[in-house]
């Protein structure tokens, strides 16, 4: 069942239309390998501190949307199937690693700059959303 689901999610990547600049689809998978193993260990430092009570909630608050929004990414586009559902997902998902970097500067300036390979590319995959989503619409 599982072989039957990826293909049917591969084809339906492969089927959408795309910009001609959309990076490959065999490039997405080791990129997250690489930015998941970032996010493990800076949102880890963060939520440690915060279970520390060197950090507030609110310190805490946008790495905890920032994983929820990343989680429900996946589901939106590829069981739902809905465009303009992930492209609304992965907007928020951009605003909470800016807020995140932001809150967490002061406190920790390493785990902002790891955050900068993920913001680099969930802003090119931001782009290539939007895209997508506006290419696909439904007239």
């Amino acid at each position: 069942m599982k072989k039957k689901q990826a293909a049917s999610t591969k084809s339906r990547y492969a089927n959408l239309k795309k910009p001609s600049r959309a990076p490959p689809a065999w490039l997405f998978g080791p990129v997250w390998t690489v930015l998941y193993i970032l996010i493990f260990i800076s949102f880890g430092s963060v939520f440690l501190k915060s279970w520390n009570h060197a950090l507030t909630f609110m310190v805490l608050f946008p790495f905890i949307l920032n994983l929820l929004f990343n989680l429900i990414f996946s589901p939106i586009e590829f069981k739902l199937k809905n465009n303009m559902l992930a492209a609304m997902d992965i907007v928020l998902i951009r605003g909470t690693i800016i807020w995140a970097m932001i809150v967490i500067y002061p406190y920790a300036h390493r785990i902002t700059y790891m955050q900068i390979p993920y913001l680099i590319w969930v802003s090119i995959a931001t782009v290539l959303q939007l895209t997508v989503t506006y290419m696909n619409k439904k007239k």
